[in-house]
C-alpha cells in the first residue's frame, strides 16, 4: 500500500509538472495547474513517509557503527604496531651492522698492530743480527790480524827483525832511570814506562841505588839521546795506575828495550798479556845475556824472576858495565851485597823486593807502621801489604 501511495505521488509529481508546462506553454489556467501539482507533491511526500524501514537495522545502525569505528582503531593500531616491529628491526638490525663494523674494525686494527709488532721485532732482529755479524767480522779480522802477525814475527825469528808496529814519533824531555823516561807526547810531557823489562833502582825511597842502577840508567840516556826517538804501544791497555805510558822505546828503529836486556842492563819482567807482542825476542836476549855473565847476570843470584836481591849498592861505577852494542860480551866490574831475602835499612826498617820475598818471612803480610810495610806492596790500600 505503501509503495503504491508512493508511486501515485511520484506520477502525480511528473504530471504536476508536466501540466505546469503545458500551462505555460498554452496558457493554461496557473491557479488549476498549481492545484495539481500540490495534490501530486503532498502524495509523493506522503508515499515517502510511508514506506517501510527495516526496524532491526534501525537497532543495528548504532552497533554496527561503533564496531566500524572499532575495527578501524584496530586496524590502525595494528598498522602503528606494524610500523613500530618494522622500526624496531631496522634499528636493530642498523646496530647489529654498526657491531659488526666495529667488531671488524677491532680486529683489522688489532692485526694491524700485530703485524707492526711482528714487523718492529723482526726489524729489531735484523739489527741485532746484522751488529752481531759486524762485532763477528770485526773479532774474526782482529784475530786474523794478530795471527798474521805472530805468523810473520815466528816466521821471521824475532819481532825486532821486522821492524816496530805503528811507531810514534815523540820529543825526549828527560831520562829518569833504566826503564823510565820522559817525553812530549798529545802536546803534553808524560812519564814512559818501558814494557815487558825492568832495570835496577837508582832513586828509590827505602832501595836506594842498586847495584848496575846507575849503568842502565847511563846506557839509557846515551841510546835515547842517539837518534830519532819513537815509541810502540801493544794491543793491551797503554797507561799503568800510576798513570805513565806503557810502551816500547825505539831510536832509529832499533829496539832501546831489547838493546837493554841484550847488554845485561835490564831483565825480562812485568809479563802482562795482552802486552806480550816483543817477549820472545826479549828472552832470546835475555838468554844470550845470561850465558856471557854479562851485566846483572854477572853477580849470582842477584837478578832473579821476582826481582833484584839486594839493598843499596856500596860500590856503584859508571864504567863498570858494558855500555856498548848488543852483543859485545863485556861484563860488569862491580860487585853487589850478597844476595838476601831483606836488607836493613837505616832506621831499622827492612826491605824486600816484592811480596813473594816477604812472605817467606811474614807469610800472613805486615800492617802499616811495620819496618818491612811498603806502600807499592798494599795494592787494594787497605793499610796492610802482602795480605792473602
Amino acid at each position: 500500500m505503501d509503495l503504491l501511495l508512493f508511486a501515485i505521488g511520484f506520477i502525480g509529481l511528473i504530471v504536476g509538472v508536466i501540466l505546469l508546462l503545458i500551462a505555460a506553454i498554452r496558457k493554461v489556467p496557473k491557479k488549476k495547474a498549481g492545484m495539481i501539482t500540490g495534490v501530486s507533491f503532498v502524495l509523493f511526500v506522503a508515499g515517502i513517509s510511508m514506506t517501510p524501514v527495516d526496524e532491526t537495522e534501525q537497532s543495528n545502525a548504532p552497533a554496527t557503527a561503533l564496531k566500524q569505528d572499532s575495527q578501524q582503531e584496530a586496524k590502525k593500531a595494528e598498522e602503528q604496531e606494524a610500523k613500530e616491529v618494522t622500526k624496531k628491526k631496522e634499528e636493530e638490525e642498523k646496530a647489529a651492522e654498526e657491531q659488526r663494523v666495529a667488531k671488524e674494525k677491532v680486529a683489522a686494527e688489532k692485526k694491524a698492530a700485530e703485524e707492526e709488532l711482528a714487523k718492529k721485532k723482526a726489524e729489531e732482529q735484523r739489527l741485532l743480527a746484522e751488529k752481531k755479524a759486524a762485532e763477528e767480522k770485526v773479532t774474526a779480522e782482529k784475530a786474523k790480524g794478530e795471527k798474521d802477525k805472530t805468523d810473520r814475527l815466528k816466521k821471521a825469528g824475532t819481532a825486532s827483525s821486522l821492524g816496530a808496529i805503528g811507531l810514534t814519533p815523540v820529543q825526549l824531555v828527560k831520562t829518569i832511570d833504566g826503564d823510565t823516561i820522559k817525553i812530549v807526547f798529545e802536546g803534553k810531557e808524560q812519564n814512559v814506562r818501558y814494557l815487558l823489562i825492568d832495570t835496577p833502582e837508582t832513586n828509590h825511597p827505602r832501595i836506594g841505588k842498586q847495584p848496575f842502577g846507575e849503568e842502565a840508567k847511563e846506557r839509557n840516556r846515551a841510546l835515547v839521546n842517539g837518534g830519532k826517538l819513537e815509541i810502540e804501544f801493544d794491543i793491551g791497555q797503554r797507561t799503568d795506575k800510576y798513570g805513565r805510558l806503557l810502551a816500547y822505546v825505539y831510536v832509529d828503529g832499533k829496539s832501546v828495550n831489547e838493546t837493554l836486556v841484550e847488554e845485561g842492563l835490564a831483565r825480562v819482567a812485568y809479563v802482562y798479556p795482552p802486552n806480550t807482542r816483543h817477549l820472545d825476542p826479549y828472552e832470546k836476549a835475555q838468554v844470550r845475556a845470561k850465558a856471557k855473565k854479562i851485566g846483572i847476570w854477572s853477580v849470582e843470584n842477584y837478578a832473579t824472576h821476582s826481582g833484584f836481591n839486594g839493598g843499596k849498592s856500596t860500590t856503584p861505577s859508571s864504567g863498570s858495565s858494558n855500555s856498548g852494542s848488543s852483543g859485545s860480551g863485556g861484563s860488569s866490574n862491580t860487585t853487589p851485597p850478597p844476595a838476601t831475602n831483606s836488607a836493613p835499612a837505616s832506621g831499622g826498617t827492612e826491605f824486600f823486593q816484592n811480596c813473594t820475598e816477604l812472605r817467606k818471612k811474614y807469610p800472613n803480610g805486615v800492617p802499616k807502621g811495620h819496618p818491612a810495610y811498603q806502600a807499592k806492596m798494599d795494592r787494594d790500600k787497605d793499610d796492610f801489604a802482602c795480605e792473602r
